[in-house]
């Protein structure tokens, strides 16, 4: 017998437990029904009862079961054979007008308006032309949700992706393919006779005389493919987006219109960086695509990299920006907004391959930037998590306290540029993560000596060994105790490294760990208060003064991560999915952490006591207590005291001893062994990775041509690209007029860096129209 029907038998007479008008609610609840009367059982006891057919009573009892707690909606709506909606609707109506509320009449509700025939007809009509029901609500004056319910009366269902068929355009192109996808556009909907076997003529491209000569519209056929649009108008892409909706488009083709003060077009400035840095071709190698869509890959992530160079740090954030204007960026009429651009980054983390793209990336890096990996810093920036789950924790530096976080561990370059990032399983300390980072870095650069720099985190002269033998230098702080260095063995160095004069108080010496196993090389910095600072490093080659400079430059690598965290929102959750993770991984056992509490709690109770107790022998008078024994007779009290809590430390050390110290981590807490998923965040990084690295391309063709450019040049920059600009097309030619600046310095620093960005003759992603770029002087004031 069931589980509810032996609960049932504690409380129901035994005539009803099996009757055949019987039906169950829960374990507590029953209902029974006999002769036209129906009653609703707790635990024995009559809840209600009412005739077959009062809907009014029957209303009432799902709604008392429901409030009283003796049921949930889900099991009164399978009890009573209706929806658990339609039990919430109840609820609702009885909330909002009591008992009279539920005896409403059946049918549709009066005063509601109905939707005539004719506009029947007309919804037919709209839909049958592929306006969306959006369109078709405001159109009527009803809602979405009402235009939908009668579609959905009338026959309409969801186009089948097997149902679309194949349109003769273009057979070559990538960008026009067969295959049926969702997209971004709305419904259109079914061919009026799918079953034949000739697909429906759809027009061909306009030829090139018919379009005029806008070299816009990339339909030509070229030696490189490049997308194609069937719309002539910049402002209206309709026809474009009902293609991509059917699966012929896998990509929206750009198509500019001149305009003057379009609000951000300063960003289109970082352009040449961004293609530079070879985000699109290592997409497009790794990716391929995400199928047919207006909003492709080349788009959304031309979209995605000019969000965060403009600091929309989300992409909820879209929605405090005009659509039409950033669309005017992109070449479109409008930008993906929120919900469209999650989509996209979900679509991208389904692949799995941000590691692949990642590593893409920095091969890419490592091509064009190889002079600066001569020094490669190493460190863990930990992202703070305030969510609800249980992840594990990390010790927050910023904050000074342990808190549930993950850990990304940064590979940046000389001159302080991220090469590539790696996110740590359950927080793994740098010790652990060295190893596998270091392989990676190999893959990388190949056989070349690499020195790595590193903070204290990676201490670990065993794995100093391992680091030699794979043919890296190690730079990094010595941990722990280690002997002072006399005053009198420092020397003052001074001297100019990548252009920056420098000046320290050092010592160079040799040590050895491991037992003398390991000879490494101190150079110790003596600072104005006399702390010193001890560097470790393998490289003997250096001056003293290269190796502390190379060392102290291990900050460039903080100020990157609190850019980051300002500008870019880098700890800012991508998503809030999480994923199982591995239950088997040892952690510090709680329990044995509570007993070893205890047991310095109980140490420091035994000092008190022992210090109280030699406290008044030591000032016991002997007049008073002339023999010890008549000193303990005086404190026997304090005597039975230390006794106790001596018992008590002994039994705590021999719990503590049998507790294990580490166990498995499905064993120390409650509830499933998750980890925030990575994918859609790493993806993220990446992208910030990449516009932060076009920044600072901006930023070294600044340098030669403004004096300020070490301590201003990423805020010009920064202004520069959110300033408006005038865009208008050309002959093969897309140029860029920026608003002059504050001042007319800064609008010639600018103007210096956009005539070398001429010199690159960027085209535009997915155009062949060359970007021109130029800065409005500023007119002079009138005195």
């Amino acid at each position: 017998m069931s589980a509810p029907n032996q609960q049932g038998q504690l409380f129901a007479p035994a005539d009803l437990v099996a009757a055949p008008g019987t039906i169950w609610i829960n374990a507590r609840c029953m209902l029974t029904t006999r002769d036209g009367v129906r009653a609703v059982l707790v635990a024995g006891v009559p809840l209600a009862h009412f005739k077959l057919g009062d809907a009014m009573a029957e209303a009432y009892a799902m709604v008392v079961l429901v409030e009283q707690g003796w049921a949930d909606q889900v099991e009164v709506a399978r009890a009573f054979g209706c929806s658990a909606r339609t039990v919430r609707r109840t609820q609702r109506r009885f909330e909002q007008g009591g008992l009279v509320a539920l005896g409403r009449a059946g049918g549709y509700p009066k005063g509601r308006s109905r939707l005539p025939r004719a506009r029947t007809r007309r919804v037919d009509e709209l839909k049958a032309q592929g306006v969306s029901n959006r369109v078709i609500a405001e159109r009527l004056g009803v809602s979405e949700k009402a235009v939908r319910k009668l579609l959905r009366r009338l026959g309409w269902k969801p186009r089948d992706a097997e149902q679309q068929v194949e349109l003769p355009v273009v057979g070559a192109d990538p960008n026009l393919s067969g295959s049926a996808s969702t997209s971004d556009v709305p419904a259109s909907p079914e061919p009026a006779n799918t079953a034949s076997d000739t697909p429906p003529a759809v027009p061909e491209p306009p030829p090139p005389s018919a379009r005029g000569a806008d070299p816009n519209l990339s339909g030509s056929a070229t030696d490189d493919p490049l997308p194609i649009s069937f719309d002539t108008d910049p402002a209206d892409r309709r026809i474009d987006r009902l293609f991509a909706y059917m699966g012929f488009l896998h990509d929206a083709a750009p198509l500019f219109r001149s305009a003057a003060r379009v609000p951000r077009a300063g960003v289109l400035l970082a352009l040449p960086a961004l293609l530079d840095s070879g985000v699109l071709d290592c997409a497009r190698e790794i990716y391929g695509g995400i199928g047919p869509a207006f909003y492709g890959l080349r788009t959304s992530i031309v979209a995605m990299l000019m969000m965060a160079l403009l600091r929309i740090k989300r992409p909820e954030a879209l929605k405090e920006h005009s659509p039409e204007d950033l669309g005017r960026l992109l070449g479109l009429d409008r930008a993906p907004e929120v919900k469209t651009l999650r989509r996209k980054l979900a679509r991208l983390a389904s692949f799995g391959l941000a590691t692949d793209f990642g590593r893409a990336l920095a091969e890419r890096r490592v091509a064009a930037r190889g002079a600066a990996l001569g020094y490669l810093y190493v460190d863990g920036h930990v992202r703070v998590y305030h969510g609800k789950r249980t992840i594990p924790k990390a010790h927050v530096a910023r904050m000074r306290l342990a808190m549930p976080a993950t850990t990304d561990y940064w590979i940046n370059d000389a001159a302080g540029e991220p090469l590539f990032v790696v996110t740590a399983e359950a927080n793994a300390g740098m010790v652990a993560m060295l190893p596998p980072i270091l392989d990676e870095v190999r893959s990388l650069v190949g056989e070349r000596k690499v020195t790595i720099v590193f903070d204290r985190g990676g201490y670990s002269p065993r794995l100093f060994q391992k680091i030699l033998a794979a043919g890296f230098d190690i730079l990094t702080y010595r941990k722990g105790r280690f002997h002072r260095v006399a005053r009198s063995r420092f020397r003052k160095r001074r001297a100019t490294i990548d252009g920056r004069k420098v000046r320290y108080m050092l010592s160079d010496l040799g040590v050895r760990l491991l037992g003398g196993k390991l000879r490494m090389r101190q150079v110790t910095r003596l600072s104005d208060d006399g702390h010193q600072t001890p560097i470790l490093t393998s490289r003997l080659d250096l001056r003293d003064v290269e190796v502390a400079f190379r060392m102290f430059e291990r900050w460039s690598q903080e100020n990157f991560f609190k850019y980051l965290r300002e500008e870019y929102a880098l700890d800012a959750l991508a998503d809030h999915q999480a994923v199982p993770a591995d239950a088997t991984r040892e952690v510090p056992n709680p329990r044995w952490n509570a007993l070893d509490a205890e047991l310095r709690r109980a140490r420091v109770e035994i000092v008190r006591l022992s210090a109280q107790y030699g406290l008044h022998a030591w000032t016991n008078t002997e007049s008073a207590r002339r023999t010890m024994r008549g000193f303990k007779i005086a404190h026997a009290a304090e005597t039975r005291e230390m006794l106790s809590v001596l018992e008590r430390y002994a039994d705590l050390e021999k719990r503590r001893a049998s507790t294990p110290r580490r166990v498995p981590v499905v064993q120390a807490i409650e509830g499933p062994v998750v980890r925030l998923a990575a994918e859609r965040k790493h993806l993220t990084n990446l992208f910030k990775m990449v516009a932060y690295q076009a920044e600072s391309d901006l930023c070294r063709l600044l340098a030669p041509h403004y004096k300020r450019a070490d301590d201003e040049g990423r805020t010009l920059v920064q202004t520069a690209l959110a300033s408006a600009a005038d865009i208008e097309v050309g002959d093969a030619e897309l140029r860029i007029t920026l608003a002059p600046l504050s001042s007319a310095h800064r609008s010639r620093a600018i103007a210096a860096v956009c005539e070398a960005l001429n010199l690159r003759s960027t085209c535009f992603p997915g155009t062949k129209l060359r970007l021109r770029f130029a800065v409005a002087m500023p007119s002079e004031p009138h005195v």
